[in-house]
């Protein structure tokens, strides 16, 4: 954005209200603890990255970079110059110094995505593009820059490299195998790290409603007349507390395939920081500076991820995470419920089997599978 829009008071205005500026803030400051301490350990590690780019050189980023610039519109004062305003804008909230060269690529499905080796490049699609308002496409650009800020191009790119790469070694048992192992991987760590991009997002935008907008857009389409977001997040709730063990297995399966979140848990894991202190100290000014990233303790981010982790077991209402607290505590009765919670992988018994108390694993019946709903990478 132009100087004009800026303040000495550290908060910048727009049309409507003013938002704060975050001057050499760290990304640590709105990483998830799943993605914080996964990437401080891989910044302690020197020459992690170097190394990485090398093994990496067969990696075709000057043949994305040549197929944006020549089949997709670039971003600029001249051309969508809105985008590249709010381009301009994120990264002086965010603090970034080099604007990242932005594209608009024609595809109807509403995505976007930050990728490159060397320096990242956004990426974002006509029909996301048409679906949201300017509010909501500011906290998408944000998202992205904020992907660019912690450094997530690299490994999104490498992970979009070697998901291809696995469709065309399937027919190599042992190469498909280990090659999907580490695509697994990288999927659960990028599944967290659109956690933390989403609070970018969130601290570009400063308008939770206008987030949480967007997320019922990817979810529902253009219908807002239509959604509610109390209603949408009360889908998050019934959606980790619903069901059985069962229930617990397949959401397990339903989102190994994907590289995002399911919106909903987006909205939700967004308004629980929203509403936490943690954000409310950033706006406030108090925040980790990149100048102190090299001071970072390894071992006092994973002591914090831990407890992160241990904390979302404990107030999990999935019954998966129940039963593993009840484990941990010792409960009595174990063996029933995981037999109750199960009972549904198997087809229903016959009036006869349960007049004759026969137990329901006895039938051959096949159990049930993962939901085929559409892939949706939507950012």
């Amino acid at each position: 954005m132009s100087d004009d829009g800026r303040q000495n008071n550290g908060s910048e205005n727009v049309p409507s209200r003013q938002r704060k500026r975050f001057p050499g803030i760290s990304s640590r400051a709105y990483e998830h603890p799943a993605d914080r301490s996964a990437l401080v350990a891989l910044r302690k590690l020197s020459g992690f990255d170097t190394v990485f780019k090398a093994l990496s050189g067969l990696l075709p980023e000057r043949s994305l970079r040549l197929l944006f610039l020549s089949d997709s519109v670039r971003v600029s004062d001249q051309q969508f110059t809105h985008l590249n305003d709010m381009l301009r804008d994120a990264c002086y909230i965010l603090d970034l110094e080099k604007v990242p060269p932005m594209y608009v690529n024609q595809d109807p499905q509403p995505n976007a995505m930050c990728i490159g080796l060397d320096e990242p490049i956004i990426v974002v699609t006509t029909g996301l593009v048409e679906l949201l308002d300017e509010e909501e496409m500011r906290a998408v650009i944000g998202h992205e820059v904020g992907h660019a800020l912690s450094g997530h191009a690299l490994y999104r790119t490498i992970l979009l490299f070697l998901t291809n790469l696995a469709v065309r070694v399937a027919w190599i048992p042992l190469g498909s195998i280990a090659i999907m192992a580490i695509v697994t991987a990288l999927r659960e760590w990028f599944r967290k790290s659109e956690l933390s991009a989403d609070r970018a997002g969130l601290l570009a935008g400063q308008d939770l409603r206008a987030s949480m907008r967007g997320l019922m857009k990817l979810a529902g389409g253009n219908h807002l007349h239509e959604m509610n977001v109390d209603a949408f997040l009360q889908q998050a709730d019934e959606y980790e507390a619903g069901g059985d063990l069962r229930d617990s297995v397949l959401k397990i399966l339903n989102v190994l395939p994907r590289t995002h979140p399911f919106a909903t848990v987006r909205a939700a894991e967004l308004k629980k920081w929203a509403e936490s202190r943690d954000y409310q100290r950033i706006l406030d000014g108090h925040y980790p500076r990149r100048d102190e990233d090299k001071d970072t303790s390894v071992s006092d981010s994973f002591r914090e991820s831990a407890s992160h982790y241990a904390t979302s077991v404990k107030s999990s209402k999935d019954p998966l995470m129940k039963l593993v607290t009840d484990i941990a505590g010792g409960a009595g009765g174990l063996g029933g419920r995981v037999r109750r919670g199960f009972d549904g992988f198997t087809s229903s018994p016959s009036s006869d089997d349960r007049s004759n108390g026969s137990p329901s694993g006895d039938s051959d019946g096949p159990a049930d599978g993962p939901a085929d709903a559409p892939r949706r990478d939507e950012d």
